[in-house]
């Protein structure tokens, strides 16, 4: 038995939020009778859900990984009108989102699912499931400045976590290098913030790697759909990671989900 709002968001009704307004507005029923309660439970392999008199069906699951071009939004829609993500995504008849975020200046591997709980696993603070980017920065850090980032720099919201860094290439002309950094964080822009603290802001940012699971072979703006084996993989990752995190002491700053 599932929570009714969670079946029609698996469905691709709408959002949780969404389908929550629409069972208190009277437009669900189950088994023809209008719910309007939240937090009914419903079986959906034997009840007969309708939303507006269409009835619902459960969809598949779809796990997918896109290589996001910079300049894009990662929202299902965008007030200003600009470019989102699920505009390259119109040939997948699921409703799909992102797990996670990529800001709109970053590229890189996004991965989208319409799989709650996965998506709840991969972005959970406990599992700190590690994100690896290249960041293209302004001048050549100094090996002290990146040691600061792989011990673990204040930024406004606390410390962060260890990092793992390191030197890509070197370009004297332009005044530039190119570090690998992988965090095991989700804080809010938070490569482009550490970063900052040592005084390279980010003139380019990519993200290659999520997890075990590696951008390759996906040209810029396309996707790919992830196997059963990258799919466990991933789940593995996250709980391995939080089995990790379980043996440590808690930290005071607050996490938060994003790039």
């Amino acid at each position: 038995m599932e929570r009714l709002q969670k079946v029609l968001a698996e469905a691709g009704v709408a959002s949780r939020r969404k389908c929550e307004e629409l069972i208190t507005a009277g437009r669900v029923q189950v088994n023809d009778e209008v719910v309007t309660t939240l937090g009914v439970k419903v079986n959906p392999a034997l009840d007969k859900i309708k939303v507006d008199g269409k009835s619902i069906r459960r969809q598949t699951k779809v796990y997918v990984l896109f290589n996001k071009p910079k300049g894009v939004i990662t929202s299902a829609q965008d007030p200003e009108g600009r470019k989102t993500v699920t505009e390259f995504f119109k040939d997948i008849k699921e409703r799909i989102y992102p797990i996670g975020r990529l800001d709109y200046d970053t590229e890189g591997l996004l991965l989208l699912t319409n799989d709650g709980e996965f998506a709840h696993l991969l972005t959970h603070p406990k599992h700190h499931v590690p994100r690896t980017y290249l960041a293209t920065v302004r001048g050549v850090p100094h090996g002290t400045q990146l040691e600061k980032l792989s011990q673990g720099i204040k930024l406004e919201d606390g410390m962060t976590a260890p990092a793992e860094v390191e030197y890509q290439d070197i370009d004297q002309d332009n005044n530039e290098a190119v570090i690998k950094i992988t965090i095991y964080e989700g804080r809010n822009r938070q490569v482009r913030r550490m970063f900052d603290a040592i005084h390279h802001p980010v003139n380019k940012l990519k993200r290659v790697q999520f997890g075990p699971i590696q951008l390759t072979g996906v040209p810029r703006g396309r996707y790919r759909f992830l196997t059963q084996d990258e799919i466990e993989e991933l789940k593995a990752s996250a709980l391995a990671a939080g089995s990790r995190e379980a043996k440590k002491p808690r930290e005071s700053h607050k996490i938060q989900k994003g790039e």
